[in-house]
């Protein structure tokens, strides 16, 4: 019985260095933001698909939702000790990840930064730089989303309202800004209200409702993403209102599309987060096989990835 239970100690320690080894063997990290929204899921899935494709491993983690930033520094930190070549990570805001990043830089890892951007000056400072920045343009993005809105309303025009992201999340702020500059250089369009709603469903419902509240004869929403624009369609259901408010969405998240193809969610401009993840992971690769990294006042490549508007056209 001694014997036996020494065996089966030892054979448990093997495997746990087995494993351990296994969990240190990956080439690459990739921290996103969560996985708990259909467009990070999406990005995960192209990461793996392309390394598959380039040989290589990755180890992907992600924290529990978007707006848990201590979590996702956590996961940053914990992969500087795991003797990783690289590391592209989606910063849940500019500013969270700048230290650990710096650090990762200053060990002579190389670093990809995907979809939202990092403080690069912030970045600088503390001694470290990226690679790469690969993006949606997000800007454009808001832009498309809100021209459609300009163009179903007519030479009738009418109100609109902005649904924003996270306040100080870049890719948000873009989209407000390219939707806003559009709807503010648009004839007889009239921007009545642009408020954050967090990435939030339920939060999106409450902000729809009010602003509907005080905008009776609003005619569309612009929305800085799916999540929101699913709460909004409920907000203007709610109300009696469906098919009389446009509601126009941004991600192309699974739910937003079936939402356009049942007739319930007016629009979408849809990213290509798989695409933003696998060219991330290929400039990743690239940097650790040349071998050599970015200088900290020097410039990082900046790759920004197309994106459609979808309807039920």
């Amino acid at each position: 019985m001694k014997i036996r239970t020494s065996l089966i100690a030892s054979a448990l320690v093997v495997s746990l260095a087995g494993l351990a080894s296994r969990a240190q063997a990956a080439d690459y990290a990739i921290v996103l933001k969560t996985l708990a929204n259909p467009f990070w899921v999406s990005m995960k899935a192209g990461i793996e698909k392309e390394a598959q494709k380039l040989g290589v491993t990755v180890d992907i983690s992600a924290a529990p939702s978007e707006s848990d930033l201590q979590a996702q520094l956590l996961l940053f930190e914990d992969a500087l000790n795991k003797n990783y070549k690289g590391i592209a990570f989606a910063p849940i805001s500019a500013v969270n990840l700048v230290q650990p990043a710096a650090k990762a830089y200053k060990k002579g890892i190389f670093l990809v930064n995907l979809d939202e951007k990092v403080d690069v000056a912030s970045l600088k400072q503390a001694g470290g730089n990226v690679e790469a920045f690969i993006t949606t343009d997000n800007v454009a993005v808001g832009k498309k989303g809100a021209e459609f809105i300009v163009q179903q309303l007519g030479t009738a025009g009418g109100k609109v309202a902005v649904v924003e992201g996270k306040a100080g999340a870049a890719s948000g702020e873009a989209r407000k800004k390219g939707a806003t500059e559009a709807f503010q250089s648009a004839k007889n369009i009239q921007l009545v209200a642009s408020q954050p709603a967090d990435w939030d469903r339920l939060r999106a419902l409450d902000v729809a409702t009010n602003i509907m509240q005080t905008n009776p004869d609003l005619k569309a929403f612009y929305c800085c993403n799916d999540t929101m624009a699913l709460g909004v369609m409920q907000a203007v259901q709610n109300v009696g209102k469906a098919g009389k408010i446009l509601v126009v969405g941004t991600d192309g998240t699974p739910e937003a599309l079936q939402m356009i193809n049942a007739g319930r969610l007016t629009a979408t401009v849809a990213q290509d987060p798989a695409k933003v993840g696998a060219t991330g992971l290929d400039l990743l690769v690239e940097a650790v096989k040349n071998g050599k990294q970015i200088g900290v006042d020097a410039e990082p490549k900046f790759t920004a990835i197309d994106s459609i508007l979808v309807t039920k056209k």
